[in-house]
C-alpha cells in the first residue's frame, strides 16, 4: 500500500473518529467510543515494545496502575492538581518500566522470560497495593472528591457537570487527544533511526548487536516509551472514573486488552492496535446485543462466542487485520503499490 493512500486511510479514519461524537447522541454509545479508543492507547503503548521491539510483556497492568495510582494518591492525600499529578505519574512509571527493563535487559531476559517476570512485577505490585494500605487504602481502593462546581470543571479534570459540551464530550476528546499524541509519536518512531534499530533487535537480536547496535539501550527506550504512553491510560482512568482499586488497577484484564489489540489488529504498525480494538469491542457489544440477550442474557454466553472469533483471526490472520486489509487493497488495486 502506497503512502499515498496510507495517508488517506489516516485521514478518513481521524475525521470520522473526530466528528462522529457529535452525531451520537446516547452516552452509551460514547462511552462504548471512548472505551474503544482508550484501549488502542493502552494496545499501542504495548505495541512498541512487543510488536516493534519483538519484546512480549504479560504485565502491563504493572504500568497502568503505577500510573492510576500515583494520580489518584497525590491528589487524594496531598490535594496536587491532577494536570500536575499526571506529569509526576508519568515520570514514576517510566521510572518504574526503566528498573524492570534494565534487570531482565541487563542480564539478557527475552522471549518467554522477560514475559513471565513483567508478569512477576504486575502480581507482585498487586499484592503490595492490598497490603499497604496505610499508603494505597488496600482493596477499599481510592476515591476522589467528585467537584460539583462547573467553574472548576477544567481545574480538575472533571467534566460531569461540567458545561453541555464538556460534560458529554469532555473525556471523549481527551482520550481522542491522547490518541493522536500516541499515534504520531508511533508514526515518527516507525521512520526514525530509533525504529529501525527497534525493529532490527525483534529480526535478530544477535545480528543487531554484531552490527553495532546497542540492543540493551535500544530496548531500554523502548520499555520507557511504552511506560509513559500506558501511563497515560492509567492517568485518564482515573479521572474518568475517580475511582482505583488494586484488581482493577494491576489485575489481568489491562494486560490482557494491551496485548490482544496489536495482536488481533497488527503487530509493529501504527494503525494495527486501533483497528484491533474496534474489533474487539464491536464484537463484544454485538454478541451481547444478540447471542447473550437470545439466550436470555445468561452471563458468559457472548464471552463464549467472542473467544471462538479470537482464535479464529489469530490462526487465519496471522498479520492481524492489517494484513487483511493491505490484501484486499492490493486485489483491489491490481497489485499496484503492494
Amino acid at each position: 500500500m502506497s503512502e499515498r493512500a496510507r495517508l488517506s486511510g489516516w485521514t478518513i479514519i481521524l475525521l470520522t473518529l473526530a466528528l462522529l461524537p457529535l452525531y451520537l447522541h446516547s452516552a452509551r454509545w460514547i462511552d462504548f467510543l471512548e472505551m474503544t479508543l482508550f484501549v488502542a492507547v493502552l494496545g499501542q503503548g504495548w505495541n512498541i515494545l512487543g510488536g516493534y521491539g519483538g519484546q512480549y510483556s504479560f504485565g502491563n497492568a504493572l504500568l497502568f496502575g503505577t500510573g492510576a495510582y500515583i494520580q489518584a494518591l497525590l491528589q487524594f492525600k496531598f490535594g496536587i492538581s491532577p494536570w500536575i499529578a499526571m506529569w509526576f505519574a508519568i515520570a514514576g512509571v517510566v521510572a518504574v518500566g526503566a528498573m524492570v527493563g534494565f534487570l531482565s535487559f541487563r542480564y539478557g531476559l527475552r522471549g518467554s522470560y522477560f514475559a513471565l517476570i513483567t508478569l512477576a512485577f504486575a502480581e507482585a505490585f498487586l499484592v503490595l497495593s492490598r497490603s499497604l494500605k496505610s499508603i494505597t487504602e488496600g482493596g477499599s481502593g481510592v476515591q476522589l472528591a467528585l467537584n460539583q462546581d462547573p467553574a472548576q470543571a477544567i481545574a480538575t479534570f472533571q467534566f460531569n457537570f461540567a458545561g453541555p459540551f464538556l460534560k458529554e464530550y469532555g473525556f471523549y476528546y481527551t482520550i481522542f487527544t491522547i490518541l493522536l499524541v500516541t499515534y504520531a509519536i508511533t508514526w515518527w518512531m516507525e521512520r526514525s533511526r530509533f525504529g529501525a534499530q527497534l525493529v532490527a533487535v525483534r529480526e535478530n537480536e544477535d545480528a543487531a548487536l554484531a552490527l553495532g547496535i546497542n540492543t540493551f539501550k535500544v530496548k531500554l527506550g523502548a520499555i520507557c516509551l511504552s511506560s509513559a504512553i500506558t501511563a497515560s491510560c492509567g492517568v485518564y482512568y482515573v479521572q474518568k472514573f475517580l475511582f482505583i482499586e488494586p484488581g482493577i488497577a494491576f489485575g489481568p484484564s489491562k494486560s490482557v486488552e494491551a496485548l490482544f489489540a496489536p495482536i488481533i489488529g497488527g503487530l509493529g504498525t501504527v494503525v494495527g492496535p486501533l483497528l484491533g480494538s474496534v474489533f474487539i469491542h464491536g464484537v463484544g457489544e454485538a454478541t451481547k446485543m444478540t447471542i447473550g440477550q437470545a439466550l436470555g442474557g445468561r452471563p458468559g454466553v457472548d464471552l463464549i462466542l467472542f473467544g471462538t472469533i479470537l482464535i479464529l483471526v489469530l490462526a487465519f490472520l496471522p498479520r492481524g487485520l492489517v494484513g487483511l486489509v493491505e490484501a484486499v487493497w492490493k486485489r483491489l488495486s491490481g497489485g499496484r503499490d503492494a
